[in-house]
């Protein structure tokens, strides 16, 4: 095991690290930290808070996981940062732990590809699968569900949710939610389509993926309401079972979507 940390890396006695965790050269692990098997830390990183990572995730140099909110209201209160299993964690990103003004998880899902520079604030919720580009930076109590790829300098406002399967243009601004399957980019963002080319990689059929067509224009080119837009896809639910997470998100939306 030894061989394995670095003798310079400071970890304190009662982490829980699986036996084959490596530790790089002058890296600190907190006292509340657990790591699980097959997790890689390099040099130089800072993982700190009631933080539990899951199996088999790389993190890279001068990364600082599970340090306290960037909110004036935290006062000590033992929150917490959860990370799942193959997630790769490139340089200098900062997740920061919960808030008991909400859930007081800030959460990392499974196979996620997190690039250099990334901020994800307290209270965010980030799914599985999901890519994002680097310097993308999430303000507190965001939400990024499945899928979702996150362009170059994406900054998201506190609260905002963006769906399942989304993807956003380089130096994105993000002030409202963006409903699954829809591609948007510019300050403030705009919504340019569906994500068709992804869906297809990801699998999704010529009918899906025409179907998911046709509810974007429905929200977005027929001149419908909102909540007119919102009955129309649910009409289309039963023949289109893809369309059911667009309707869900549309239902949970409390910030208003980008249209």
């Amino acid at each position: 095991m030894d061989s394995l940390r670095h003798p310079t890396a400071i970890i304190h006695p009662n982490a829980k690290l699986a036996d084959d965790v490596q530790v790089g050269a002058y890296s600190i692990i907190g006292e509340h930290v657990e790591i699980g098997a097959g997790t890689t830390i390099g040099p130089h990183v800072v993982i700190n808070g009631h933080t539990t990572i899951g199996k088999n995730n790389r993190i890279f140099q001068f990364s600082s996981l599970g340090e306290i909110p960037q909110d004036k209201k935290y006062a000590g209160e033992p929150t917490r940062l959860e990370i799942g299993d193959d997630n790769m964690i490139r340089e200098f990103c900062t997740f920061n732990l919960g808030t008991a003004q909400d859930g007081g998880v800030t959460r990392v899902g499974n196979k996620n590809w997190i690039m250099a520079y990334v901020h994800l604030a307290h209270d965010c919720q980030v799914g599985n699968n999901t890519i994002f580009a680097n310097n993308a930076q999430l303000a507190g109590h965001v939400i990024v569900d499945d899928f979702a790829i996150l362009g170059g300098f994406t900054v998201v406002h506190q609260f905002c949710q963006i769906g399942s399967h989304v993807i956003t243009g380089m130096g994105s601004i993000l002030f409202q939610d963006i409903p699954p399957y829809v591609t948007v980019s510019g300050n403030p963002a705009a919504p340019h389509g569906t994500n068709s080319e992804g869906l297809k990689r990801r699998g999704f059929s010529s009918a899906a993926v025409m179907a998911i067509k046709r509810a974007y224009k429905t929200l977005y080119k027929s001149g419908l309401t909102l909540e007119e837009a919102k009955t129309a896809i649910n009409s289309q639910l039963t023949e289109h079972p893809e369309l059911k997470i667009m309707s869900e998100f549309l239902n949970r939306s409390q910030r208003g979507i980008v249209r």
